[in-house]
């Protein structure tokens, strides 16, 4: 819990101190990169359907194979979304920084509109948040390049697209990439206290009457 209030308050200091001219400069590098800018809308809205499908997909799968361990890590995605959901809109409304577009409308081009705070990226903590779940569940190069690669995609699609600042999109990642950390080793505990208890119990129900039984039925 100690971990969490100094990350926490690490990031509001980031947010509220960081000069935003630098990161608008930098921004505006992004943002003008047109050529990208229906790529970036793809990338941005897929966060939404790769972020809520992974643990439905997990739960949906343990459920039909019997997979214990993989109900358990549905269960896992899930909080870890919603514990880094939770603190990025904590975030959001505790520094309350205006969008890029908003503070320098006449040199970023708002191609998305947002209506939440700008710091940090919700997008890229809910993204970063799933890919490091997956990463931390399946350790194999097949399933962590392709995620962070994925992440990385939303998080540069939220610069382009002009809504966020390069320091909002760090922190982003940073707050997602720590819950699901977070959350998978609380898991991991959890689990451990309840002597890995369960969660799908298969019940196998015998025929009440055996073969010999039913011959002597009259």
């Amino acid at each position: 819990m100690r971990n969490i209030v100094i990350v926490f308050s690490l990031l509001f200091v980031a947010g509220t101190v960081c000069p935003q001219n630098k990161d608008a400069q930098i921004l505006h590098y992004f943002n003008g990169q047109s050529a990208m800018y229906d790529c970036s809308r793809v990338l941005s809205t897929s966060m939404y359907v790769v972020s809520v499908g992974v643990p439905v997909v997990q739960g949906i799968t343990a459920l039909a194979t019997h997979n214990d361990q993989l109900l358990k890590d549905a269960l896992c995605t899930g909080v870890s979304l919603g514990v880094a959901t939770a603190l990025t809109y904590g975030l959001k409304y505790t520094v309350r920084r205006p969008r890029p577009y908003e503070a320098y409308p006449d040199y970023i081009r708002n191609v998305e509109t947002e209506g939440s705070p700008s710091f940090p990226s919700g997008h890229t903590s809910i993204a970063f948040s799933t890919a490091t779940s997956l990463t931390l569940q399946y350790p194999k190069w097949y399933v962590i390049v392709p995620s962070y690669l994925w992440a990385g995609g939303v998080a540069y699609s939220r610069l382009n697209l002009g809504v966020h600042y390069p320091t909002d999109v760090l922190a982003g990642a940073v707050l997602g990439a720590g819950s699901a950390f977070l959350t998978y080793k609380l898991n991991q505990l959890l689990w451990r206290k309840l002597d890995d208890k369960k969660l799908i119990g298969l019940q196998v129900y015998a025929n009440p009457f055996s073969n010999a039984d039913i011959r002597q039925l009259p």
